[in-house]
């Protein structure tokens, strides 16, 4: 008791003094930001460049974050989704924006965001503002971004890679044989391939069919929008996917009107200065998305005016826990919002590939009271809304999605691991279990279940898949029979979608809003994004000054390892029935 006392006194000790620390350095850095934007102001006037940088980790929309999360370093501190589209929205009429300069490395977005912020920056041009774009190596997901831009500029020693669209799955059969560790499933639909990576070694082919017709009409959409982009044929897109466009000299990118202009960062510089009228390089206004909406006089709506409620619903949908969408803080949230006077309509932003089937359920029927309240209800897709995601979707007035969103896999399916062969004979423990009945410990991964514990287990997941089309049938004014048709676990791209009636129209979360706020006579700036964040102002400037810090001091190993920890404890985390579409990587 002593030595755990004196650890913790001296822990407590060291965190005062670590926060004097921090709080003394935030001051410096606080001051030195301001002198910055004080000297960038006073040379440039009111012009200023808005910078988006598409590099890193990109989240929707920033949350809140604890300090001692923060000081651990692995918070990503790059503009957020939300605040990169908000800062354009904004500059697009703001006189003293004068452009757009789009770097980009790496960034983390999906297919479906980068086709919004596509349209986004088409609508910031139409005020007759330029856009400038540049890459050392453009991949093609920021390509297809950057395509949009007046000018594309590639470093001279730069390639573009444009491969087109794969999907890589993994499969964990063999590996999880050798551990001793068996698999047992329970599912519906011969599409619901989310328990291929436990059962099998290779895709079946209702998998491979499904994948490969999403990923054909997606491809499609995006070389069909760098071809609109840049003026040329899509037959011309496609025809770089096939000849290993990365290996092309710089300079036939140009010929092939890939990009504008060869140059290195510091001649794009020249350029933008030239442009706007200044002479050194540390005056150009540059001026980042998150910074620009603090200081802009944005006409963004107040919780305590009429508005609509836009509620992010984004990641894995669990019962408990803190990432994601949990089920209980969901409906809570909902609930506040149909009791709130001032909310006049609801927007469910979701970018969610499914989870929990019984915590998809309870959204759903606190959205159904919501509607209730004869307040509308949209839904905005982003990259995903698959599974639970469309479960928790299905019920809208009118759902929107991108032509790339991801969304169906209306199933069901329950995994129940036996790890006894591991536990008994390679680890060499044994188990002994008194019951009062043979079921009084199911599931259990000491032992296999019987038959009958299957066969009870298949009645129930097929139950679920009854009510969860019974949701879809009702709220898209279908036929149980046909939404069972389209059904059975498959993933649909939105374009299928569309046309399957599974949503009405195609458009951005910005469309939504502007739709939603003509019908109820509102501006389309009248809108509050929920869950409230209470991120302070000490912590927002935390988060600025540790940029990339996680990947520049900690290294990648670290960031690996804490991935992986994640996927540990969200395995742990489990619910047995999952309305949830299999991890697919896009690239």
């Amino acid at each position: 008791m002593l030595k755990k006392f004196f650890i913790s006194m001296l822990g407590t000790v060291a965190g005062i003094w670590l926060s004097f620390i921090l709080l003394a350095v935030l001051g410096i850095v606080s001051v030195a930001i301001l002198a910055a934007k004080s000297v960038s102001s006073s040379a440039a006037g009111d012009k200023q460049v808005l910078l988006v940088d598409l590099s890193g980790d990109i989240a929707d929309r920033e949350t809140d974050v604890s300090m001692s999360s923060l000081m651990t370093l692995f918070d990503k501190s790059e503009d957020d989704f939300e605040t990169i589209m908000d800062a354009i929205e904004a500059a697009k009429d703001d006189k003293s924006v004068k452009g757009m300069f789009i770097n980009t490395d790496l960034s983390t977005l999906g297919i479906a965001l980068r086709g919004e912020l596509v349209e986004q920056i088409k609508e910031f041009k139409k005020s007759g503002k330029w856009v400038y774009a540049y890459s050392d190596n453009f991949e093609q997901g920021d390509y297809y971004v950057s395509s949009v831009a007046d000018k594309v500029f590639l470093n001279p020693q730069g390639m573009i890679n444009m491969p087109g669209l794969s999907a890589n799955v993994i499969f964990f059969k063999n590996v999880l044989n050798k551990l001793g560790i068996d698999i047992n499933v329970v599912r519906v639909g011969s599409f619901k391939s989310a328990v291929e990576p436990y059962t099998r070694m290779d895709m079946s082919e209702p998998s491979r069919l499904q994948t490969s017709v999403y990923l054909n009409q997606i491809w499609d959409t995006v070389a069909g929008s760098i071809a609109a982009n840049r003026d040329i044929p899509a037959d011309s897109v496609k025809t770089w996917a096939g000849q290993l466009f990365m290996t092309w000299a710089p300079e036939k990118y140009v010929s092939v009107k890939a990009v504008d202009q060869l140059a290195y960062r510091s001649e794009v510089n020249k350029i933008i200065k030239e442009k706007i009228g200044v002479d050194d390089d540390k005056d150009i206004p540059f001026v980042t998305p998150g910074d620009y909406m603090e200081n802009a006089l944005a006409s963004l709506a107040k919780s305590d005016e009429d508005h609509i409620a836009v509620l992010y619903a984004v990641g894995e949908i669990s019962d408990s826990g803190s990432d994601g969408i949990i089920g209980d803080k969901m409906v809570e949230e909902i609930e506040k919002l149909a009791k709130n006077d001032k909310v006049k309509g609801l927007v469910l932003r979701v970018n969610s590939p499914g989870g929990s089937a019984f915590a998809s359920e309870q959204i759903w029927k606190a959205l159904e009271d919501f509607k209730a309240t004869k307040k509308p209800y949209y839904v905005s897709m982003a990259d995903y809304a698959a599974s639970g995601g469309y479960y928790i979707s299905c019920g809208a007035d009118r759902i929107y999605c991108d032509p790339a969103t991801l969304t169906g896999s209306i199933g069901i399916f329950g995994i129940i691991p036996n790890a006894s062969r591991l536990i008994k004979d390679k680890v060499g423990i044994g188990v002994e279990t008194v019951s009062t009945n043979p079921n009084a410990v199911f599931p259990s991964v000491f032992d296999q279940p019987t038959q009958q514990q299957l066969d009870a287990m298949q009645q129930y997941v097929e139950r679920g898949y009854r009510t969860f089309i019974s949701r879809v049938a009702e709220g898209r004014n279908m036929t149980m029979e046909h939404v069972d048709s389209i059904g059975g676990g498959r993933v649909w791209d939105g374009v299928s979608a569309l046309e399957l009636n599974l949503v009405d129209e195609f458009g951005g979360l910005r469309d939504v809003i502007a739709d939603m706020a003509k019908s109820l006579g509102l501006e389309k700036s009248d809108y509050v994004s929920y869950p409230g964040s209470e991120l302070s102002a000490v912590q927002s400037l935390l988060r600025k000054t540790t940029k990339n810090m996680e990947t520049e001091v900690l290294g990648e190993d670290i960031q690996q390892a804490k991935d992986y920890i994640d996927g540990v404890r969200k395995i742990r985390e489990l619910s047995p029935v999952q309305a949830r579409m299999e991890y697919i990587s896009i690239r």
